[in-house]
C-alpha cells in the first residue's frame, strides 16, 4: 500500500455469543409458549392451513356419489314454513328410493311426534262435537310418523340423533363394533346422556347418526368426528352412517394404536384409522378427520321442492348418498369452514363424505411436532450466526429466506403429501432470533458509542399526547363535507314523564336511561354528538371512515329499540317510556365548529335537519324507527318499508319516509312480500283518492306486520276519515303536510 494512503475500515468482527445467547432465549421463550399458550399457537397453525386450503381446495367433480336435497328458500317459500308435515319427508325419502339411491340420509333430529298429524292436531281441540265428527272422519288417516317410519324402512335410510352431557337417554344400536389394538375409548369424546329420534322412526332407519360438530376455539369446522362415545358405548357420526349404509355394511373397525401395523412402541396413543365397509378413514387420535374441502358447488343441491314436483330425473340420485337438509338462513343451520366462512351444515356433512370417498386424506403426522421443534432450534441458530458475521441488513433477508423455505416445504408437505406441517413454529422462533440477536448486537454496540446509543433512542415510540402536539391541525377551527349517516333520538312524552319527578330523580333516570342508549351506539361505531335533555344526536363515518355507517346506524336503531325493552323491565316502577327514532343519510359538514375560545365537534347540514324532523314524524305514524330515502338505499342488510310522502317543516320538496322493520332475520317473523305488496297498494289507492281501498288495505297491515304497523294503520286511517270530508285541491298529490316539527 502507498504510503499515506488511507486504509479501509474493517467492520469490527461480532462474536457470535451474544447473538446466540439472545437465540436461546428466543428459543426458551418459544418452547415456554407452546406449553403454556397452546391455543394461540394452534389458531395461528390453523390461518395458515386455512389458506392452504383456500389456496388450493379440492376440486369438486359432479361424479361424486352426494348430492344434497335442500330445503332452500325457495322449498319454504313454495311448501310452507318449517317444519313440514313428515308424509312429505316419507314422499322425498320414496322419491330417493325409486331412483335407486344407495341411501337417504336426514340431517334433523325426529325427537317428538309431528305436531302436524291429524292424530296430534285432533289433542289440540276441545271435546265437542265438531271435533268428534273429525276424529270419525280422521280415522283411517295414517298418522305422519307412521307414513315416515314405513318410506325410512323401504329405503337406506338414516336419521340423527344428538349426544348431550345430560345424563340420560339410550340410542338403537345399528351397527357392530370391532377394535384392534388399545382401547380407544380414553382418547374419543365422552357424552353421558343422548337425545333420540322416536322409537317407530328409529325402528324402521337403516341407520343412526350423532349431528354433534366439534368445531375449533374460532368455531370453524376442520375436524370432523367419524365416532363418538355415548352412554351405551360407541356412536357413529352422520356422515360414517351414512357411508356404512350406502355400503350395506354391519361393522365399524376401529384401528387403535399397538395394532397390527400400527407401530406406537407401546404406548397407548387413541385412533388411527376407522374401517367402513371398503374405506380405510385415516383419523386423529380422537376418531376425527381433517376434512379437505371444495369451495361450495351449485351442483351438489337439488332443492327440495323440484324433489317434490317430480323435476329431478333419477340419474341425479342414482347410486349416490342423498343427504336431506337445509341451507335456509331462518332454520340456523350454518357452519364456518376452513374454505367458507357461512356454509349450510349439511354440506359439511357431504363434504366430509366426498373427502373419504376422493381420498385425499389429510393428516397430521406423530413426528411433525420433533421436526418443528428441531426446524426452530436449527433456525434460530442460524439466524443468530448470520447476525453475528453480516451486517444486520445483510442478515435480515437471509434469515426471512430461511422462514421463507420453512413455509415452502410446509406448502410442499401439503400439496404432495397431503401433510399438516406447521411452520408457524419454525418461522416465527427463527424471526424472533434474528430480531432478539440484532437487538442484542445493536445494543451492545450502543454501549460502546454514546452517540449511537442517544441516537437509538430516538427511535422510541412517542406515547399519544406526543402524537396530538405533532398534529396541532386537529386543535384548529374547520371542517370538511363527506356524506354521513345522522340519527336522533327523542322519549315520547318526556315534558309529561318529568312533571311527575323531582329533580334528583330526573337525573338519575335520565342518566340510567341514557348509559345504555349510548353504550349501543358507540359499539356500532357511532359518534355522539350531543345530549339534549333526554334527546341524542349521533352520525357515523367520522372522524373515522365507515363504509357501512348506514347499516350500522341502522343497526344502532333496532339494538336501541332492544336496550329500552331492558330499561323499561328494571325501571318500570319509575315509569315506562318509548321513544322515537330518525335516522337519513345525505352530505354534511363535519369537523370542529365554535369560536376560537371553544369549539365542538359536531355536524351541521341540511340532511341533519331532516334527520331531526324524521325523529318528530315517528309520533305521527306510530312506529319507532323512520329513516329516509338514502338511508334505506345504503342499509344493506335491513328491511324498510316506505309509509308516505311527506313535505317536512322547512323544506319544499317531498321525502319518502320509510319504517325500518328488521334486520334480515325479520324475514323469518313476517312474511315481506305480502305485507309489502298490501302497503304498496293501499298507498296507490291513498294517492289516487280510493279511500275504501285503501282502508281494507290498512285493515290488513296489522295482521302481516305481526303488529309492528297498528299504529300506523290507525293514523293512516283517522288522516283518511278527515281528508274524505275535505276540499281537495285538484292537483292534491297526497303528500303529507305536517302541521308541526
Amino acid at each position: 500500500m502507498a504510503a499515506g494512503a488511507p486504509r479501509r475500515a474493517r467492520r469490527p468482527r461480532q462474536s457470535p455469543g451474544l447473538a446466540i445467547l439472545a437465540a436461546g432465549v428466543i428459543v426458551a421463550a418459544a418452547f415456554l409458549a407452546r406449553v403454556t399458550l397452546p391455543d394461540t399457537l394452534t389458531n395461528l397453525s390453523n390461518l395458515v392451513f386455512d389458506a392452504y386450503q383456500r389456496a388450493l381446495p379440492r376440486e369438486w367433480s359432479p361424479e361424486l356419489p352426494v348430492r344434497i336435497v335442500d330445503i332452500d328458500e325457495a322449498s319454504l317459500a313454495r311448501l310452507g314454513q318449517w317444519p313440514w308435515p313428515r308424509d312429505r319427508l316419507a314422499a322425498i325419502a320414496e322419491f330417493a328410493r325409486d331412483a335407486g339411491a344407495a341411501a337417504i340420509v336426514f340431517d334433523f333430529l325426529f325427537a317428538e311426534p309431528d305436531r302436524t298429524s291429524p292424530e296430534e292436531v285432533l289433542t289440540t281441540l276441545a271435546d265437542t262435537p265438531a271435533r268428534r265428527a273429525l276424529a270419525k272422519a280422521l280415522e283411517l288417516s295414517v298418522p305422519h310418523d307412521i307414513s315416515f317410519a314405513s318410506a325410512l324402512g323401504e329405503t337406506g335410510s338414516v336419521i340423527a340423533a344428538a349426544l348431550t352431557q345430560k345424563p340420560g337417554g339410550t340410542l338403537p344400536v345399528k351397527a357392530g363394533y370391532a377394535v384392534a389394538g388399545d382401547d380407544p375409548k380414553p382418547f374419543i369424546r365422552r357424552y353421558a346422556g343422548a337425545t333420540a329420534p322416536l322409537d317407530v322412526l328409529a325402528d324402521n332407519a337403516r341407520g343412526i347418526g350423532a349431528i354433534n360438530w366439534l368445531p375449533d376455539r374460532d368455531q370453524v369446522i376442520r375436524r370432523v368426528p367419524m365416532v363418538l362415545s355415548g352412554p351405551d358405548g360407541f356412536v357413529p357420526t352422520l356422515a360414517a352412517e351414512a357411508l356404512r349404509v350406502a355400503q350395506g355394511a354391519s361393522t365399524y373397525v376401529l384401528r387403535a394404536s399397538n395394532a397390527s401395523g400400527e407401530t406406537a412402541f407401546g404406548a397407548t396413543t387413541g385412533l388411527n384409522a376407522i374401517r367402513i365397509g371398503a374405506f380405510e378413514v385415516p383419523t386423529d387420535a380422537n376418531g376425527a378427520v381433517v376434512v379437505r374441502y371444495s369451495e361450495p358447488a351449485p351442483g351438489r343441491y337439488v332443492p327440495a321442492w323440484k324433489i317434490l314436483a317430480g323435476e329431478v330425473p333419477a340419474e341425479e340420485l342414482k347410486g349416490r348418498i342423498v343427504l336431506v337438509g337445509t341451507s335456509a338462513a331462518g332454520l340456523f343451520d350454518l357452519r364456518a369452514t376452513p374454505v367458507a366462512a357461512v356454509v349450510p351444515g349439511i354440506e359439511v356433512h357431504a363434504q366430509v363424505i366426498e373427502h373419504i370417498v376422493s381420498g385425499g386424506w389429510l393428516a397430521r403426522p406423530d413426528w411433525a411436532p420433533g421436526l418443528e421443534i428441531v426446524a426452530a432450534v436449527l433456525g434460530a441458530l442460524f439466524s443468530a450466526v448470520v447476525v453475528a458475521k453480516l451486517p444486520v441488513r445483510g442478515a435480515l433477508p437471509v434469515a426471512l429466506s430461511l422462514s421463507a423455505l420453512f413455509c415452502l416445504a410446509s406448502w410442499f408437505a401439503f400439496t404432495r403429501q397431503g401433510l399438516f406441517i406447521d411452520p408457524v413454529f419454525p418461522a416465527g422462533t427463527a424471526l424472533g432470533a434474528l430480531f432478539a440477536a440484532s437487538a442484542t448486537v445493536i445494543f451492545s454496540k450502543e454501549r460502546a458509542r454514546r452517540e449511537i446509543r442517544n441516537a437509538f433512542s430516538r427511535y422510541l415510540a412517542p406515547d399519544l399526547v406526543d402524537e396530538v402536539a405533532a398534529d396541532p391541525a386537529r386543535l384548529k377551527l374547520g371542517g370538511e363535507m363527506r356524506e354521513m349517516t345522522l340519527l336522533f333520538s327523542d322519549i315520547r312524552g318526556f315534558t309529561t314523564l318529568s312533571e311527575g319527578m323531582e329533580a334528583e330523580t330526573l337525573t338519575r333516570f335520565l342518566n340510567a336511561f341514557l348509559t345504555p342508549m349510548t353504550d349501543v351506539i358507540l359499539s356500532r361505531r357511532g359518534t355522539i354528538d350531543k345530549y339534549m335533555g333526554d334527546a341524542v344526536m349521533a352520525f357515523w363515518n367520522a372522524p373515522v371512515d365507515d363504509p357501512d355507517h348506514a347499516s350500522n346506524a341502522s343497526g344502532a336503531a333496532l339494538d336501541m329499540l332492544a336496550a329500552l325493552k331492558t330499561f323499561n323491565a328494571e325501571h318500570g316502577e319509575t315509569a315506562k317510556v318509548a321513544i322515537g327514532i330518525g335516522i337519513n343519510t345525505g352530505a354534511c359538514c363535519v369537523g370542529n365548529l365554535g369560536s376560537e375560545q371553544r369549539f365542538d365537534y359536531s355536524v351541521i347540514g341540511d340532511d341533519v335537519n331532516v334527520a331531526s324532523r324524521l325523529e318528530g314524524l315517528t309520533k305521527f305514524y306510530g312506529v319507532p324507527i323512520l329513516a329516509g330515502e338514502a338511508t334505506v338505499a345504503a342499509a344493506k342488510g335491513y328491511e324498510f318499508l316506505e309509509l308516505d310522502r311527506v313535505r317536512v317543516k322547512g323544506k319544499k320538496t317531498a321525502l319518502t319516509v320509510s319504517a325500518l322493520l328488521g334486520d334480515a332475520g325479520v324475514a323469518a317473523e313476517i312474511d315481506l312480500v305480502r305485507l309489502r305488496e298490501t302497503q304498496a297498494a293501499m298507498l296507490a289507492a291513498y294517492r289516487g283518492r280510493a279511500w275504501d281501498i285503501a282502508l281494507s288495505h290498512l285493515a290488513d297491515l296489522p295482521a302481516l306486520s305481526a303488529g309492528r304497523l297498528t299504529d300506523y294503520a290507525a293514523a293512516m286511517g283517522y288522516r283518511i276519515a278527515r281528508l274524505r270530508t275535505a276540499a281537495l285541491a285538484d292537483d292534491w298529490d297526497g303528500v303529507f303536510d305536517p302541521e308541526s316539527k
